[in-house]
């Protein structure tokens, strides 16, 4: 018997607006199912087969938020190692072409800044994902 997890190619889109404020905020949904049900997450899902990974962010955003998404550039390449498979996990700066969203699969949904993060249980890929965000921030603030 192989001890080889099966590996999962998924995307998620890190949805930014500018908030009230002037400051960036991001697009987090909470899980509604399965073992990380209750968990924040950058919404996404699994690449389907002959479909490209900005095809697969815009389907699933259109699917679970019922909302088109202007794809940009690649923020970060995850890989993570859950109990009982492997996530490879394409995330993606993106942003709303349409006002309206509607959650399809989650229970709740969040605008947040970055340093909003610190109190927030996300999905642990989607921890890592955080503090890429975090990290380009910081950068992003460190330049102007």
């Amino acid at each position: 018997m192989s001890n080889e997890k099966t590996c999962i190619d998924v995307v998620a889109a890190a949805i930014e607006r500018t908030g009230a404020n002037g400051q960036k905020e991001y697009f987090t949904a909470q899980r509604d199912h399965g073992e990380l049900k209750g968990f924040y997450e950058f919404p996404g899902g699994k690449i389907e087969a002959g479909e490209t990974a900005e095809d697969a962010v815009r389907r699933e955003i259109r699917e679970e938020l019922k909302a088109e998404i202007e794809v940009g550039e690649l923020i970060d390449t995850i890989d993570y190692d859950y109990p009982t498979f492997h996530l490879h996990m394409k995330v993606f700066e993106c942003r709303l072409i349409t006002e309206r969203i509607t959650l399809t699969e989650h229970m709740n949904a969040k605008w947040l800044t970055a340093d909003d993060f610190d109190g927030i249980m996300f999905a642990p890929a989607d921890g890592i994902v955080a503090e890429a965000i975090r990290r380009k921030e910081v950068v992003g603030n460190d330049e102007a």
